[in-house]
């Protein structure tokens, strides 16, 4: 019998690695959504149910694209362009549950998760990171809205009557929407009576079950080099995210910049090369990533025991590797001869 490695890199910060057999009762779909591909990988279920599920994920996550984007018209962008006025409005319930939970994640992470700051987003373009010409934004427009200091709690919601007190807020929901919609899609696929599947939007994902007699097996990106620098096998339904500052960037006079901004001082957060967190929870898990990678190698131990984690590796930006402990009994460092590990206090 042959045996052979299956690794799906997908140029973000988790790949998913499986060594096994041909199993016919496994079955795999992607489409393209969020700006990135969507794997979606169901194991031991019937063709004709794998495909029905295969069919609405897609309408499912097309739907969250449309209404989440702020980039092109959409429930989003319509926010967006009343919030200055500072009146009430009604807004779709399909954001409602995303700006709640995002204010308490806000809140818990003193703010350093803030999708309040798509002012700041837009003037640094990342999302046209590709583009050959594109260049920083000046200091004084930074400064301008760090000083406007938007946040999630200038937000009111009654009900579906939406308004807001800082006309500097505009909302961006790029470091929690792909997680919130990861966790609603696993749940659609459990009222299917799926129990082993993996998702994955991009290199973040969640997985239930199993690969058959065995875990799934996770492999986590090294951030400055090409292959994995960890992997980790799955226990159950968990969640597993990584921020990294190799994600999208550009170089403007041989100075490098991420996409990762630090709402404190309007600049990409400096001091961390990537943070990966597990938890039952990919909303919590998405926007924790983001928070723990601006927080930086001083604070991120703080943010994560607000957040209630226990599962955490941080990469700082001199390679030092940061566990905590419940992840250094987990993980499986591919590169620990060459690194120094660092076992924080337990969480």
């Amino acid at each position: 019998m042959s045996l052979h490695s299956r690794l799906l890199l997908l140029g973000f910060s988790i790949l998913l690695l499986n060594a096994c057999d041909r199993y016919p009762e496994e079955y795999h779909h992607s489409s393209l959504q969020f700006g990135t591909l969507i794997d979606i990988t169901l194991y031991d279920v019937d063709p004709e149910l794998a495909e029905r599920a295969f069919e609405q994920l897609d309408k499912d996550f097309e739907f969250y694209h449309n209404t989440w984007t702020p980039w092109a018209a959409s429930s989003l962008s319509r926010i967006n362009l009343l919030l200055p006025s500072g009146a009430g409005f009604s807004t779709g319930p399909s954001l409602i549950p995303l700006i709640e939970q995002s204010q308490k994640l806000a809140e818990k992470t003193e703010h350093l998760f803030n999708p309040a700051i798509g002012h700041l987003i837009n003037l640094w373009q990342f999302h046209k990171h590709d583009e050959p010409d594109i260049q920083p934004p000046d200091d004084a427009s930074i400064q301008q809205l760090v000083r406007q200091n938007p946040r999630m709690s200038d937000l009111k919601l009654d009900g579906i009557k939406l308004s807001s007190s800082n006309p500097a807020v505009q909302l961006n929901f790029g470091a929690f929407a792909k997680g919130y919609a990861i966790d609603q899609s696993i749940d659609f696929l459990k009222t299917l009576g799926i129990k082993h599947a993996i998702i994955n939007t991009g290199g973040d994902l969640k997985a239930i079950g199993s690969h058959g007699d065995r875990p799934w097996r996770i492999g986590i990106r090294h951030p400055r080099s090409d292959g994995i620098i960890a992997s980790i096998e799955t226990r159950g339904e968990e969640s597993i995210f990584t921020s990294g500052d190799y994600e999208r960037f550009y170089i403007h006079n041989q100075q490098r910049y991420h996409h990762i901004l630090d709402p404190r001082t309007g600049y990409p957060a400096t001091g961390t090369q990537s943070v990966t967190v597990i938890h039952h929870d990919s909303a919590l898990a998405d926007a924790a990533a983001t928070a723990l990678f601006v927080a930086g190698p001083d604070q991120w131990w703080q943010i994560a025991k607000n957040l209630q984690l226990k599962q955490v590796m941080f990469i700082a930006d001199n390679g030092d590797i940061h566990l905590s402990p419940e992840m250094k009994r987990r993980i499986i460092l591919k590169q620990a001869d060459q690194t120094t590990i660092i076992v924080s206090p337990a969480l």
